[in-house]
């Protein structure tokens, strides 16, 4: 097949641009409760995925509800290096597919420079895609993102004669994807799997992943089999039929449970907010944060919580944990979180110590012994990592005195408007822009 004609007019997006743009800003945030009602901003997992199908398929695609976060405009702009062309339109994005299949001609042309900011999502899931439909790809990024490990991809690719060069921040992979097994431990980010998923159904023959231990995160795995299933590509457990060509999408982007996740960290506080809009019966890991406020709500003793299949609540979670006074709660399972936009585990110990609240830190995880009001009266570090600074913006609501959050701009990365959002509820806030 050949690919679609382009669309005339500009292609790539331009209201996305803005969220590129990244002058440092500190905020001071003097403690109030919030009050109101908060929509939480649309998945940024379930974009990622959405947008991906609908660059793979033959024909014009419809995504709802997309939030050009930081995060996604990269994809989108690593979709176009790719072939797409893309329009958005409001929070409407409308996709034209590279029709990408077992004889995809867009291979034959040169290796795409792949720009994937901050984002994980991006590079992993597109390392195979790249491979798929162009014979690789030439990826860069910023921030910790090119020193996130990536070995569970390199092995597998080397084995198959698949070229891997990184140096100085530039990965250069290239070769001929071919089908066959391809083992995974389940341990790793699930984003290595959803990749496979992804690239492993444009090839000629049959294809099956492996697990070589018990998969974590497999929510996020379903999430990927769903945005498959609406493009028409269907897998059989972890066997992988190829030849298969991926159909035009449209689809509405739920809201996002993970951002949701400080917000009714915030009611656990104290806070009297309204949270509509999200989907209770959603794939979404993160999800299971209504249950867990309940838990860490109550006043169960020596409380243990394990992560390891929505490691993305830690923050939100060990808030919740410091909040309890006279408690201590032990969350665990969280290994990974160490290589994330932050090492997240020893960012959150941190700042949270810092509070004036008791932590001690293990490889997977935190204990916390739980406190009336957090201290305040200190600048603290985001860490530049979006999660830490939503964390801290809630914990200021509990705090005796102002707090200052230095690099407070990496909300861009997953949530633009949080602060917008913030003040709308009633917190109080100066900014300091650099």
């Amino acid at each position: 097949m050949s690919p679609p004609p382009a669309p005339s007019g500009p292609a790539l997006i331009q209201p996305g641009k803005q969220y590129e743009m990244r002058f440092p800003m500190d905020i001071t945030i003097t403690p109030s409760q919030l009050k109101g009602v908060v929509t939480p901003p649309p998945s940024k997992s379930q974009a990622h995925r959405l947008l991906l199908a609908a660059a793979l398929a033959q024909g014009e695609s419809v995504i709802s509800n997309v939030a050009l976060s930081q995060d996604i405009a990269a994809t989108i702009r690593c979709l176009e290096e790719l072939g797409a062309h893309i329009r958005i339109d409001g929070s409407t994005a409308t996709v034209q597919g590279i029709a990408a299949g077992p004889m995809s001609p867009l291979r034959r042309i040169a290796l795409p420079h792949l720009d994937c900011g901050e984002s994980g999502s991006t590079l992993r899931f597109l390392i195979p895609v790249a491979l798929a439909v162009r014979g690789g790809g030439i990826f860069t990024g910023r921030g910790r993102l090119m020193e996130r490990p990536l070995t569970p991809y390199s092995h597998l690719f080397q084995k198959k004669g698949i070229s891997w060069q990184q140096a100085d921040g530039t990965l250069t992979v290239s070769g001929l994807l071919t089908p066959g097994d391809y083992p995974l431990p389940g341990n790793v980010s699930s984003q290595f799997f959803t990749g496979l998923l992804f690239a492993l159904p444009l090839l000629r023959g049959d294809s099956r992943i492996v697990l070589t231990s018990p998969l974590e995160s497999e929510d996020y795995v379903t999430l990927t089999r769903q945005a498959m299933e609406a493009a028409g590509v269907l897998v059989s457990g972890w066997e992988v039929p190829g030849g298969q060509f991926y159909q035009p999408v449209r689809q509405t982007v739920e809201a996002d449970w993970s951002q949701a996740a400080f917000w009714y960290a915030a009611q656990t506080l104290g806070s009297d907010l309204v949270i509509p809009g999200l989907n209770p019966f959603s794939s979404q890991p993160d999800a299971r944060v209504a249950a867990l406020c309940q838990q860490l709500a109550g006043r169960q003793p020596d409380l243990a919580i394990d992560v390891s299949q929505y490691p993305d609540l830690f923050p939100a979670l060990a808030l919740m944990a410091a909040a309890r006074p006279g408690l201590t709660t032990r969350i665990r399972g969280g290994a990974r979180l160490r290589i994330k936009e932050s090492d997240r585990i020893a960012a959150v110990a941190d700042v949270l110590t810092r509070l004036g609240v008791w932590v001690e830190e293990f490889p997977d995880g935190i204990r916390v012994a739980g406190v009336i009001r957090f201290a305040g009266g200190v600048e603290l570090d985001c860490h530049n990592d979006h999660r830490i600074a939503m964390m801290l913006a809630i914990a200021a609501t509990r705090c005796e005195k102002p707090i200052t959050l230095l690099g407070a701009e990496c909300v861009n990365k997953s949530y633009p408007t949080f602060w917008e959002d913030y003040e709308s509820l009633g917190g109080h806030i100066s900014r300091r822009e650099g």
